[in-house]
């Protein structure tokens, strides 16, 4: 496909990416090959140089990965792309890619756990100065802001609550501030915001959600300016092994195909289960974007082009509540992954938000009663089935 920015999304994950071998091939190749040859050494020593375009090694580069990357890339809205071995990956190589010692990193509180161990535990362990500000107080970040600062990271919607943070006024602070604004996208997905045009400069995802979608594998991407991604980024994830399989790679390109359909889907699904679980006798509290009811209903109409495929919501009779009802259903199960085309729950509290502590998830209004679930591809009644077969269990304790 020719580089014809007019054609739509839909359109562009099927075609944007691709080249051919000589073959003819209508799926992309898949080129599982830890190394590659050169024609005479003095091609090798060039390769090496940067004077001759040959690829080296896999951890280098590998053609399957680099036509995801260019799809992610043209989907996002972005010069550059590093995909890399889990989502997870790409968090930490964008922030210790950037960062040395001396350094401050403020986040926002609504973190994914492993990504709020990275800013609490990990950074200041290498002499990085770190600060938490609660996302949705713009005088929290402005004072937090207000000496130099390396770098911003944020999720919004946020894990596991759906927290919706200000990215352009927060873009427009940390950029005063010196600071690179890295955001993670996953609840969003691509599809649903663009955080490179509300003012972040780097957008990070675990392509094992939404972007495979489908339980198969693991991934990760970093997307921003053409420039931070080789000068700074790539020597990072280069030197330190932070690759992606070819396999994983190609998985995910046949996932980007689906995406929209599936996105779409999943959302439809979302906001029914969240109209149903908002008026079910023993829901406490439901958090969607697209419900009017959601705190940050409005902002999320401003920046984002639809909800969320996740709901939160909180059951009454906290830990023993929320454990009756996830171990009375039948048709979604327990896990703590999500995007996936199979409907799960979790329970934040007792996993993927255990290790920060109880004091830090009541900041966070994380509650021993509270319930990520995300929304598959199920059909709608039968969603509504198990939920009703889960709140039956909690009424009955």
């Amino acid at each position: 496909m020719s580089n014809d920015s007019t054609y739509r999304p839909a359109t562009r994950l099927l075609h944007a990416g691709i080249e051919r071998t000589p073959f003819g091939e209508t799926s992309e190749a898949m080129f599982l090959t830890s190394g590659f040859v050169y024609d005479n050494a003095e091609q090798a020593e060039a390769t090496f140089t940067g004077d001759v375009v040959h690829y080296q090694y896999s951890r280098f580069g590998n053609p399957t990965v680099a036509a995801l990357e260019s799809r992610l890339a043209d989907l996002e809205g972005a010069e550059a792309c590093i995909a890399t071995s889990t989502g997870m990956g790409a968090v930490s190589s964008a922030l210790l890619s950037h960062v040395k010692a001396g350094d401050r990193v403020v986040a926002s509180r609504a973190l994914f756990g492993s990504c709020h161990w990275i800013v609490a535990n990990l950074l200041p362990r290498y002499g990085v100065e770190t600060e938490f500000v609660d996302g949705h107080d713009l005088d929290a970040w402005a004072a937090a802001l207000s000496r130099p600062t390396a770098a911003v990271l944020l999720e919004s919607p946020s894990n596991p609550m759906l927290d919706i943070l200000d990215i352009g006024a927060i873009s427009d602070l940390a950029h005063k501030a010196g600071a690179l604004v890295v955001v993670d996208n996953v609840f969003a997905t691509p599809l649903y915001q663009k955080p490179l045009e509300l003012g972040a400069d780097v957008v990070v995802y675990s392509c094992t959600k939404h972007i495979d979608g489908q339980g198969r594998v693991l991934g990760g991407a970093v997307l921003g300016r053409r420039d931070w991604i080789t000068e700074t980024l790539q020597p990072f994830t280069r030197n330190t092994g932070n690759a992606l399989s070819p396999f994983n790679a190609w998985v995910m390109l046949k996932g980007l195909e689906t995406l929209p359909l599936r996105v779409r889907a999943m959302t439809e699904n979302a906001a029914a289960v969240a109209d149903h679980l908002a008026a079910a006798e023993g829901v406490t509290r439901v958090f969607y974007p697209g419900r009017a009811d959601h705190p940050q209903y409005e902002l999320a109409r401003r920046q984002m082009s639809d909800a969320s495929t996740l709901v939160a919501f909180e059951v009454a009779g906290g830990k023993e509540g929320a454990f009756a009802f996830m171990n009375a259903l039948r048709l979604i199960a327990i896990s703590n992954n999500l995007g996936d085309a199979r409907s799960m729950v979790t329970h934040p509290a007792t996993t993927t938000h255990m290790k920060i502590g109880p004091e830090e998830r009541a900041r966070l209004g994380i509650s021993d009663g509270a319930i990520r679930f995300s929304v598959g591809l199920e059909d709608i009644a039968d969603l509504k089935d198990d939920l009703d077969r889960g709140l039956a269990a909690l009424r009955s304790r």
